[in-house]
């Protein structure tokens, strides 16, 4: 975090200070904010989170041990440390974070960049950051930091010389992407896709997409929409964003869009496309996994086109990554047996878009296998979208399908009403079972995918097959 002093940070959070030792009002501070006592160092900030199994006012203490400077509560705690309290700990976060990035703002050449969508957010922030990376100090969030807390931990990494910020929004509720880019005020807002991921929460797909347009509300009226055009529902979005005056920018593959791709290929190594964006046409070799992959490309790409980096550039900084995120399409195993680990998460619209992969990449003498968990959060849809998984396994002719867990049992069901029996599906009932069975049955020649969402836990199974065949 830039350098504050403890009364400006007092009333960045509106609350009451309390030194302690030598600390005066006007003592700096400009370590690390967290609300991890375990990431504490000297100088840092801890906030103490309360949550439904611990609180973080127990590890104040602790937090100071490690070298924390200052500590923002709810109510005082008995240990030598200047404390700042607040009604409200989390709130505080966010109001910090969006102190300190105007502060930043006010003072250099920071460039702010919102992303959202039901599926891809931390795949599209991955690759913009590597394409910004070359630019000028970027910060992006760790792994998939993109909640209330995660995302103002993310902002108050940003220095005074900090080019880029690529903020990851996630939509806990209708109302939360607004509060979190809302911090921030993006100058570019980047909307992926609408989809079933998390649609119960939200009461169906159309109130999900009123929460990811959020993001083009909150974000500056003289920035730049980056929308997905492929996706009516996003596409949608540009009324919103042209009413507010913004600038829009259209990527996918379709005619319509400003950064298009053509010609898509998918092996086992990689994909490959065209990539055309005004009256250049150029070829990406993308190193990833599956045909979905290469629309968080294309986002990446027109995001990195208004920040004003070339074409060519942005494709050649692409071409280096090897890995979207761990557990994101992860290639592991060997020649002989291949495992694809996808199991952070898993939506409808990820689900199937894997699934297509397996098929695409696994040649005629090969086996494709699925390992497949359930998807969560969706509500009064979920038995629905777990049978369309089934039958598309099916129709895909995945060979064998190997169903995890109680909570997937419709989705075996499914594909064997389908037509897969005969042990071409079987259902198990914990990743344990999984691991003994899919031990003895992967042989030579298996393209083997590992899918779920991040609550099942697949992406552990993954891990061992992964071992187990290295």
């Amino acid at each position: 975090m830039i350098a504050l002093t403890l009364a400006e940070i007092a009333a960045a959070v509106g609350g009451e200070l309390r030194v302690a030792g030598e600390d005066t009002a006007e003592t700096v501070v400009e370590g690390l904010v967290d609300t991890d006592s375990r990431t504490m160092g000297p100088g840092s900030i801890f906030v103490a989170k309360p949550g439904a199994e611990t609180d973080g006012h127990r590890f104040v203490a602790a937090a100071r041990e490690a070298g924390a400077a200052l500590a923002i509560v709810e109510h005082v705690v008995d240990a030598p440390i200047s404390q700042i309290i607040v009604p409200g700990a989390v709130a505080a976060l966010g109001d910090l974070a969006r102190e300190v990035v105007a502060r930043v703002r006010s003072r250099g050449d920071l460039r702010v960049v919102g992303i959202t969508g039901s599926n891809g957010k931390t795949t599209t922030k991955n690759f913009l950051a590597r394409i910004l990376a070359d630019e000028g100090e970027t910060i992006a969030p760790v792994k998939s930091f993109n909640n209330e807390v995660g995302a103002p931990v993310t902002m108050l990494r940003v220095t005074y010389g900090t080019r880029f910020l690529v903020s990851e929004f996630g939509a806990a509720a209708p109302g939360s992407i607004a509060r979190l880019a809302g911090l921030v005020e993006p100058d570019i807002a980047v909307v992926l896709m609408v989809g079933m991921a998390h649609a119960g929460g939200f009461g169906g797909i159309e109130e999900t997409a009123k929460a990811k347009s959020e993001l083009v509300v909150a974000a500056k009226a003289s920035g730049t929409a980056v929308l997905n055009i492929d996706d009516s529902r996003v596409a949608a979005m540009q009324e919103i964003a042209t009413s507010r005056g913004m600038r829009v920018v259209g990527f996918g593959q379709g005619t319509a869009a400003d950064v298009r791709a053509h010609d898509l290929v998918v092996t086992a190594s990689g994909t490959t496309c065209e990539i055309e964006a005004g009256d250049e046409r150029i070829p990406l070799r993308l190193r990833v996994l599956g045909a979905h992959l290469i629309t968080n490309a294309l986002a990446a790409i027109a995001a990195a086109g208004v920040l004003g980096v070339r074409l060519a550039d942005a494709v050649a900084r692409l071409e280096t990554v090897e890995i979207a995120e761990r557990w994101r399409m992860q290639p592991m195993g060997n020649d002989r047996v291949r495992i694809i680990n996808d199991a952070y998460n898993a939506s409808p619209d990820s689900m199937a878009a894997a699934l297509r992969t397996l098929a695409q990449i696994t040649g005629p003498e090969e086996r494709t296998v699925a390992v497949l968990g359930a998807m969560s959060e969706l509500g009064e849809s979920a038995g629905e979208e777990h049978d369309r998984i089934g039958l598309l396994a099916v129709r895909l002719n995945i060979q064998r399908i190997v169903v995890v867990g109680p909570e997937a049992r419709r989705l075996y069901l499914s594909a064997v009403g389908e037509g897969s029996w005969d042990s071409e599906a079987v259902h198990l009932p914990d990743q344990d079972a999984a691991f003994e069975y899919l031990r003895s049955e992967l042989r030579d020649g298996d393209r083997v995918l590992v899918k779920s969402s991040n609550s099942v836990g697949l992406r552990h199974l993954g891990d061992r097959l992964g071992e187990l065949f290295s």
